[in-house]
């Protein structure tokens, strides 16, 4: 990676030029000390798990951690609309199985509910797999009726669909698919997109090219339209095209390169979401940063 000076960035320059960029920071010893992670390494949007994301039961969070959390956000300058909660791996909101689509119901609901309490408006979740155990289309219709209830619990929070690399049985790697899915949710208000640069690109999209950039988000507005976009994973791909690999590389050491991403933080349809790196090694997340926000015109 090109050696970058590591500047105070953080929130202050994110809402000067319109792009907010960071990463998945650690949540550890509680979601109250989330922001403050974040701004250690500059960034002016965050993720998080609001739960243990291996496990299907959680601690509650309390009343008094919410109200840290909030306090802590509003100190550091970070806005609930640039922070991009992910939700546990667990959860498979189209499980052929009925016990483990319940459990995966009541954990996605609960997801939910956290996010609602932490005064966030976004969910980020991975669409579901169908095991070979039911069509593909059984599947995402069943993801979507998965989201129906759960919205029906909730207020003021959107489900955010990340798209998939295609691994095994896993859908939502097209937009043809993910478009199918919020067809079938109720409200359009709370349902969003949230693309995966290192998933895209091995599950076919060509994001190393212009053309392929280009193409990428043409399909996009056309098939799923550009008022869902909600906000992005920027990785590079430690995989080929079309790999249905999902293994991430730290920005322009992957087979996707610097160029997509020096387009993708020049492009205008990128303003005002968050922009946030998952990319393996978490000590470059400072310099990654700092050099993405230098590719800003």
């Amino acid at each position: 990676m090109t050696d970058t000076t590591i500047l105070p960035i953080g929130p202050e320059l994110a809402r000067s030029t319109g792009k907010y960029i960071g990463a998945h920071v650690s949540a550890s010893p509680g979601v109250s000390s989330s922001p403050a992670a974040a701004l250690a390494i500059g960034a002016g949007a965050f993720a998080l798990f609001t739960r243990n994301p291996s496990r299907w039961a959680s601690k509650a969070i309390s009343d008094k951690e919410a109200d840290a959390f909030k306090a802590a956000c509003a100190d550091a300058g970070y806005m609930p609309e640039v922070i991009l909660p992910h939700d546990s791996y667990l959860i498979n909101l189209g499980a052929p199985d009925p016990e483990k689509l319940v459990k995966s119901r009541e954990a996605f609901a609960d997801e939910l509910a956290r996010c609602e309490q932490l005064g966030l408006k976004m969910l980020n979740f991975h669409p579901g797999s169908h095991l070979n155990e039911m069509t593909p289309e059984e599947c995402l219709d069943r993801i979507a009726e998965s989201i129906n209830l759960a919205l029906e619990k909730s207020s003021g929070v959107k489900a955010v669909i990340e798209n998939t690399a295609g691994q095994g049985s896993n859908l939502g790697f097209n937009f043809s698919q993910i478009a199918r899915i919020i067809e079938g949710v109720d409200d359009k208000s709370r349902i969003g997109v949230c693309i995966d640069s290192c998933h895209a690109f091995a599950a076919g999209y060509d994001l190393a090219s212009e053309e392929g950039y280009r193409a990428m988000w043409d399909e996009f507005d056309s098939v799923i339209g550009p008022q869902y976009l909600s906000g992005m994973h920027i990785n590079d791909s430690k995989k080929g095209l079309g790999s249905h690999v999902d293994r991430h590389a730290p920005i322009g050491e992957g087979m996707i390169g610097t160029d997509f991403f020096r387009r993708l933080v020049a492009d205008k349809r990128t303003d005002g979401i968050p922009l946030i790196l998952e990319t393996p090694v978490e000590e470059r997340w400072p310099a990654e940063i700092a050099m993405l926000y230098s590719f800003v015109p």
